[in-house]
């Protein structure tokens, strides 16, 4: 399957403080791909990277074939890119924004627009000044989708948005992925992840920890052990074999123990927090 999105040795310094260092993956046509890692872990200087938004120290970066330091204005016609701060012209309705989003490509989008708003249950003559936070990331969202690009990149899409229409969000990623779209997703909301993504990629402290499929990742040999052991009680997640930990135990005095599947939470934040060391 061919790439749509290509990143090799990317490295972002801001002066003497680190961005990303020599991050690489790559995204496949087609696919959901989720982006994770805790605030500060590179995930929005490679985006912003991607998009062109900042220049990058070194490394390459391809969209759909394309090189990004060189074709910038014709990847972005491809691309539908929702921020995850949704900031609008206060004074303009819903109506004239999403016409200025499609006039900025030269594209008609009404129907598109149309379509999404009733699905998202959005007011195209209400003001931007009156509208909720989940409202305005309703409006960004249609932004993105209007014009329905190749590649959607989102960036905590779903915050501020309710059950319902988050449902809603990821019917419509399933409709335009079906239709040939991709999709990067950018999230801290993990359920997410496993229920949507097909592989994911997790940075942290600027560096690539991990890529690799959602369902690998969740059948590893990672456990969640709690026991008493020598009268102290641990809880404590273990990616090792098992067979190691039991010649660990050896010589303590173990008084109670128990093994279970972690939670896709335990696992993705075992990656957060110590790495894939």
């Amino acid at each position: 399957m061919e790439n749509m999105i290509e990143i090799c040795n990317l490295t972002k310094y801001y002066g003497k403080h680190r961005g990303v260092e020599q991050v690489s993956f790559s995204v496949k046509k087609g696919e959901v791909f989720g982006f994770l890692g805790p605030n500060g872990a590179g995930k929005s200087t490679t985006i912003r990277a991607m998009l062109g938004l900042i220049r990058y120290d070194s490394g390459q970066i391809f969209i759909d074939g394309l090189d990004t330091r060189k074709e910038k204005e014709k990847i972005l016609q491809g691309i539908g890119y929702m921020p995850s701060e949704a900031w609008f012209y206060p004074g303009m309705t819903i109506r004239e924004v999403l016409k200025l989003s499609a006039d900025v490509r030269k594209r008609d989008c009404r129907e598109e627009a149309e379509k999404l708003c009733e699905k998202l249950q959005v007011d195209e003559k209400r003001k931007i000044s009156e509208l909720s936070l989940g409202n305005r990331k309703k409006v960004s969202i249609i932004c993105a989708m209007q014009h329905k690009p190749r590649l959607f990149v989102f960036d905590e899409p779903t915050s501020g948005l309710d059950p319902l229409m988050q449902n809603v969000f990821f019917e419509l990623i399933r409709e335009y992925v079906k239709e040939g779209a991709t999709c990067m997703l950018s999230t801290h909301v993990l359920s997410e992840v496993r229920s949507h993504c097909d592989r994911v990629a997790i940075m942290r402290e600027g560096k690539l920890v991990v890529t690799d499929t959602v369902e690998h990742l969740l059948a590893s040999k990672t456990k969640h052990i709690r026991m008493v052991r020598d009268g102290e009680k641990l809880d404590f997640i273990y990616k090792d074999d098992l067979n190691q930990l039991y010649k660990e135990l050896q010589g303590h005095n173990i008084e109670d123990i128990l093994i279970e599947e972690p939670s896709v939470e335990e696992v993705f934040m075992h990656y957060y927090e110590k790495g894939d060391n």
